[in-house]
């Protein structure tokens, strides 16, 4: 009904964070460049995952009486998309689960953004065997914790929860943890990390980056990747936004999410994923780590394909993944 009075109104529903705002103007401003007689607005809504920050991710399937890992961040995006309160719902593609219900669809996946992982320290650190023994690392992310650990088995690993800016903060004042783990792309979205990718400045505090070789530690499936989700049956948006879709980027990460889906993973599953294409051959990596016992060394695979055939690598690979 909106849509009749206002023909031309584009909503683009976002979270509220620092990073979604910031991504989200990112979007807007290739949509009006694209189509500039649209009228393009934005519509915060708060996530389950915004609204319980005080709750830790393994502490959520007991508060919500949900599965703590799918859709935490997207899920109100998605009702608002279903009463057409929006028309589009922006988000950071390593948080949209990969068996999206059949009345969503990725519209459009933005050009990626570095995939990198960075260690944030008050000191300099030239690698992760320099940290101090038993140091204490921060992250959101059970995949960075389980890489951290396997790679350090002494390190300390305190999960934090809280934007981007906030979760910087915890290697100062009282109480600072040495190091926290966070993506390269949020970092550089927010303009939080210089050129030379070796500092951070937040406010009056400056601090150093050690940006992870993403062949040593692995990225997260999608990351550093912005998608943009409407409903299936909306034609209408779905061509509005076509134009905005990097076709290497979805070529990528279309291997990366099948991966997962195929695995029956979600986005607090312990799964390092890297993808690249040299010539006309896609290439795949993958790191993934037992969900019941910790102890147990990741499975580490890797295989390449044509480009044209993302989804029968993403099987191929899935298909060689021991159970348990």
């Amino acid at each position: 009904m909106r849509k009749f009075y206002h023909p031309n109104l584009f909503i683009l529903g976002t979270r509220g964070s620092e990073l979604a705002l910031t991504q989200t103007r990112m979007v807007e401003a290739l949509l009006r460049k694209a189509l500039p007689i649209l009228n393009v607005e934005q519509k915060i809504i708060q996530t389950s995952g915004d609204k319980r920050q005080d709750l830790r991710f393994a502490e959520f399937a007991e508060a919500t009486g949900g599965v703590i890992d799918k859709g935490i961040f997207i899920k109100e995006l998605e009702l608002a998309l279903e009463r057409e309160e929006v028309d589009a719902a922006v988000h950071s593609l390593k948080d949209v689960p990969s068996d999206l219900g059949r009345q969503f669809a990725i519209a459009a996946v933005l050009e990626r953004a570095n995939v990198e992982d960075v260690l944030v320290t008050a000191s300099p650190c030239k690698s992760l065997k320099q940290l101090p023994q038993g140091a204490r690392i921060g992250t959101s992310s059970v995949r960075r914790m389980r890489q951290l650990k396997w790679m350090r088995p002494d390190v300390e690993v305190v999960e934090i929860r809280g934007n981007v800016p906030t979760r910087v903060r915890k290697v100062t004042g009282e109480d600072a943890l040495d190091g926290v783990l966070l993506a390269a792309a949020g970092l550089e979205r927010l303009g939080l990390m210089g050129v030379e990718r070796d500092r951070i400045q937040l406010e009056e505090h400056h601090l150093h980056a050690l940006v992870l070789d993403n062949q040593e530690f692995l990225p997260a499936a999608g990351q550093g990747a912005i998608a943009i989700e409407t409903l299936s049956g909306n034609d209408l948006a779905r061509n509005q936004v076509s134009s905005l879709n990097h076709a290497e980027t979805e070529l990528r990460v279309r291997a990366e999410r099948e991966f997962l889906r195929e695995l029956g993973a979600g986005c607090q599953t312990p799964v390092g994923a890297l993808t690249w294409i040299e010539g006309k051959r896609l290439h795949m990596r993958v790191r993934v780590f037992s969900e019941t016992d910790p102890e147990r060394p990741p499975q580490e695979l890797q295989a390449d394909s044509s480009v044209g055939n993302p989804i029968t690598l993403a099987r191929r690979l899935a298909a060689m993944v021991h159970p348990g």
